[in-house]
């Protein structure tokens, strides 16, 4: 077995944080990461950072943003990389801080958690490795750790009147941005109810707006693109390609939409390229199953993700139904050859925009976003506009296909976020951290849910984990002034 004062699973960015703080504050660390690449979306073609307010950000998620900043020799932060870059930082990180590492290495499903009187006692990994640890972070987008310690959490979408929110819940009114065309016929020959809906199209909303549901933002793939003949590999067909499921592109297009996918363009003629307008990259519908299933169905859901991605990119580029205008806007953009060279040059990062939600003693809410409820033990800032993509598609009352989910409300100020949020029900676990799937509701998360603010909650996270184990208490009897002091020490932003 394999003791540790601190057990990080998950080498996401805010892993990475909570390792590079708790080394500095003398904790016998180690990283646990399911995959062979450090640094999940931050480092996974997320290049153009959601950032909200970059005066709410500080600590060791700035000192991310400068170090990029120093490798592309600016003494300013930078906020706009290239994914091979943003590796580099972290691996300087792991190197300097003499961080152990243990990748290709996951959690069994099933008792993974050795537990004893509300306490993480140890983990047992597929390999069949036991690290045990007087402390636990889980930093997964998936809080698989979270979920093995018997943790409460949610996942999808909570009713408005849960938490008193107005944007929470199925949002067909709200659901305004990255919206289809009017018009589209939903059915597979148009004019037909006979011939079915076309994929992914539901044949009617589920429900009332406000009302929950199990469904979850869509995922998708930040795609590292390039234009540049010496450093560019096409997009072939994928082998499962699938004509049917882009019919609604086309008849997007047919309506007028000229945009399928952004070309936000990073240092040297690279992209990441993010959903944009109605058909887009997001594969919406398809990931509802993803929190709860099986790693080897992850992976398919994962798999279909990367195909839909692909033949929507081949579609743009070569297919007779898309207008010859749109093609040639397309046609240039491939994979770098110099990113993901270990993957074929495409991310092997899913953007996992929601998964798991742990239930602790305090939800935020977009209440506290608002801020009309107080947070009186921040331990990091969020700003960035609550940002919920589109969850589903269905038959609106006009009898055309629409879009729900995509809710877009911007904030009036940077908001506080609670150690409560990041710390279970002391009945549940009295060892165990979870900075990234934190206590939130769905709207809420969609603010939250930004690298920056998962590296500074990362940070947090650590320096609880080591006053915790200083002390001889649980993480939630960890003193907040105590903690709020070191915090300010360290450059957090509060």
């Amino acid at each position: 077995m394999m003791n540790y004062d601190l057990v990080i699973y998950g080498g996401t960015s805010a892993g990475i944080a909570a390792a590079v703080q708790a080394k500095r504050m003398g904790l016998a660390t180690v990283i646990i990461e399911p995959t062979g690449r450090l640094g999940g979306l931050s480092s996974g073609g997320l290049g153009d950072t959601d950032f909200g307010q970059t005066a709410a950000i500080g600590g060791i998620s700035l000192a991310f943003y400068e170090d990029i900043g120093r490798k592309y020799g600016q003494q300013n932060p930078v906020w706009m990389f290239e994914p091979k870059i943003a590796l580099s930082v972290f691996l300087d990180w792991i190197e300097d801080e003499g961080i152990e590492v243990l990748y290709h290495e996951r959690l069994l499903q099933t008792n993974g958690a050795a537990t004893s009187a509300s306490r993480i006692e140890s983990i047992r990994l597929e390999s069949g490795k036991v690290i045990s640890g007087s402390m636990f972070i889980d930093a997964t987008y998936e809080g698989d750790l979270m979920k093995a310690a018997g943790v409460s959490y949610a996942a999808g979408r909570e009713a408005g009147n849960v938490y008193g929110e107005t944007y929470n819940g199925i949002q067909t009114a709200t659901a305004l941005k990255n919206q289809l065309p009017s018009g589209i016929d939903p059915y597979i020959v148009k004019g037909n109810p006979a011939s079915g809906l076309l994929p992914g199209v539901n044949p009617d909303a589920g429900g009332e707006d406000g009302e929950g549901d199990h469904r979850l933002q869509a995922y998708c793939y930040r795609m590292c693109l390039t234009d540049d003949p010496s450093n560019r590999v096409m997009i072939d067909k994928p082998m499962q390609y699938d004509e049917r499921q882009y019919e609604l592109m086309f008849r997007a297009a047919e309506c007028g939409q000229t945009i399928f996918f952004k070309l936000r363009m990073l240092p040297n003629r690279k992209t990441d390229s993010n959903n944009d307008k109605g058909f887009s990259t997001d594969y919406i519908g398809f990931n509802y199953d993803y929190p709860e299933a099986e790693y080897s169905e992850r992976a398919c859901i994962a798999a279909a993700h990367e195909a839909y991605q692909k033949g929507l990119v081949w579609t743009l580029q070569n297919h007779p139904r898309i207008p010859e205008g749109i093609r040639d806007f397309y046609k240039e953009w491939g994979l770098p050859l110099d990113e993901f060279t270990d993957n074929a040059h495409w991310t092997p990062q899913l953007y996992i925009r929601e998964s798991r939600r742990m239930v602790s003693d305090l939800v935020m809410n977009e209440n506290h976003l608002f801020l009309r409820l107080p947070v009186a033990d921040s331990v990091a800032m969020g700003s960035y506009t609550m940002d919920s993509h589109n969850v589903q598609r269905h038959v609106n009352e006009a009898g055309f296909v629409t879009n729900e989910g995509d809710v877009q409300i911007g904030l009036n100020a940077p908001y506080p976020i609670s150690y409560r949020s990041i710390v279970p029900k002391e009945s549940e676990c009295v060892n165990l951290i979870v900075p990234v799937c934190l206590s939130s509701s769905h709207i809420a998360y969609g603010s939250i849910r930004m690298e920056p603010v998962f590296m500074a909650l990362g940070q947090s996270a650590a320096t609880a984990a080591a006053l915790a184990v200083k002390a001889g208490c649980s993480v939630q009897a960890v003193h907040y002034g105590q903690l709020r002091e070191r915090l300010i020490r360290d450059g957090q932003v509060l």
